[in-house]
């Protein structure tokens, strides 16, 4: 059981970072981390949404979406109400986050713009929803398969796109104090950094 919980923790922020690795939520990822400020930020509530997510998707998924029930005799599953139930879920922990923060933290509600409601249509987030109720449709893992499982799965997930959104932003603000040749100014010197940083990551492969 150990093994699997390190397997789980260690592959979900090093080995199958979301952003690096799996390549979900790069919008977010590019769009909010020129400020490290701004960066953690979005970094507690995709860790916010994320957890919460995992967890009562995966309540849905067990007790309800996976359970054959049987209608006129005939067995039926519900799994194909997945993708439609959990984007409501997410979205409505969105709208949660984003009151929260309109209301604690004006500044950053702002700094952070469109780029917050958008979490209700990051891949990522949606991701590892989907990962978990295929986890489940495939019995691949015991822990995983279970609500507290996929919960954990969910939390350091969020903690992998948080590490990668924080060390990005780090470098970009480091990289506007250099000097950069003209034609590799903006975007394109983030988006080589997002890959050197990716190839990086590459480096965790075969940890577990």
């Amino acid at each position: 059981m150990v093994d699997e919980y390190l397997a789980i923790t260690i592959g979900a922020v090093l080995v199958n970072n979301f952003v690096l690795s799996r390549f979900l939520g790069i919008c977010p990822f590019l769009g909010v981390s020129r400020k490290l400020e701004t960066a953690l930020g979005m970094s507690g509530a995709v860790v916010f949404v994320m957890t919460l997510a995992s967890l009562v998707t995966a309540i849905i998924n067990i007790n309800l979406l996976a359970r054959p029930i049987h209608i006129g005799g005939v067995e039926v599953k519900l799994v194909f109400l997945q993708t439609i139930v959990f984007i409501v879920v997410i979205a409505t922990l969105v709208q949660l986050v984003e009151i929260i923060l309109q209301k604690a933290s004006p500044a950053l509600y702002q700094s952070l713009g469109i780029y917050l409601p958008l979490i209700t249509t990051n891949c990522a987030v949606m991701g590892v929803a989907t990962l978990n109720a295929k986890v489940l449709d495939s019995n691949a893992s015991a822990l995983q398969s279970t609500w507290y499982g996929s919960t954990i799965f969910g939390f350091f997930s969020a903690l992998g796109f948080a590490l990668a959104l924080i060390l990005f932003s780090s470098l970009r603000e480091r990289l506007e104090l250099a000097t950069v040749p003209k034609y590799f100014r903006g975007m394109s010197i983030a988006l080589i950094t997002a890959g050197i940083l990716a190839m990086a990551f590459m480096g965790f492969s075969g940890l577990v």
